[in-house]
């Protein structure tokens, strides 16, 4: 039987719950059925780990389907790879990452498996970080569940990816909220200057103002100058800056792009 006709199932994985999408074949996008659980209390040890039983629960078994997961940014880490003229082959290009992770994040990248972007040595790359053991569960997973996984994808960069045509060859804001955390990144002229990867502990619109001030003049960007910042905000509808403030929210999401029906709702 085509791959393309087994049934798929889509699960976004995050500290704090587990969304599952399930598509059948001949049944419209629209007609999915969808299912949301809590997670119990993170290990702080393995905080994925709770996402994990959580899933394991949640899948039916022996459907033989394809799966996709979805990645929170609480268990990804990101890194932008600076241009190198003299990267010739892969393996080149993944050690030259290997060692700008761990200049970043210390020893504890060894234990983290890399994926690479699309490498121009004009304008270099960003790298997402995944711990391997996390990747090799839920492989074991869904082995357990006779599901094929397709692949594992980081939230940030599957948003990117999504509406890459947004953003122009000039200097372009991208913020991505979810509960509990800020991804924000500088791009200009089709390459990545900065990602931030942050926590967030109380006010959304405070802190991402915050941090693209802080970020602004790291660039030499005035304070209140610095114009519009691109947007996906699925849980925090309504998000919006300060007019004083000088940033102003243009929302990726509309009606001629809508987001892909695995991305996570709005659930207040």
């Amino acid at each position: 039987m085509s791959l393309s006709w087994r049934n798929r199932i889509s699960a976004f994985l995050s500290p704090h719950r587990v969304e599952l999408v399930c598509l059948q074949r001949h049944v419209k996008p629209g007609q999915a059925e969808r299912q949301v659980a809590a997670c119990e209390r993170a290990d702080e040890r393995t905080p994925w780990g709770a996402a994990l039983v959580q899933l394991k629960r949640m899948l039916p078994t022996g459907t033989g389907a394809d799966i996709h997961i979805l990645l929170s940014n609480h268990f990804v880490r990101y890194a932008v790879i600076p241009p190198q003229s003299k990267i010739e082959t892969p393996a080149e290009l993944q050690a030259y990452a290997a060692f700008q992770i761990r200049e970043i994040y210390g020893e504890r990248a060894a234990e983290w498996e890399l994926s690479i972007s699309s490498w121009d040595p004009a304008t270099g790359a960003v790298c997402a970080a995944i711990e391997r053991g996390f990747l090799r569960e839920l492989e074991e997973l869904a082995a357990s569940q006779r599901m094929k996984l397709k692949y594992v994808e980081p939230y940030f960069t599957s948003v990117f990816d999504h509406w890459h045509g947004r953003f122009d060859n000039g200097r372009a804001w991208f913020a991505l909220v979810e509960t509990g955390r800020l991804c924000l990144a500088l791009l200009e002229g089709g390459a990545w200057l900065r990602i931030l990867n942050q926590r967030i502990l109380d006010d959304v619109e405070e802190e991402l103002l915050v941090a693209l001030e802080r970020e602004a003049l790291l660039f030499s960007t005035p304070a209140g100058t610095s114009g519009q910042v691109c947007l996906f905000a699925p849980e925090h509808p309504g998000l919006t800056l300060p007019e004083a403030s000088g940033w102003q929210v243009v929302p990726l999401e509309d009606e001629s792009r809508p987001p892909p029906i695995h991305y996570p709702f709005n659930l207040q």
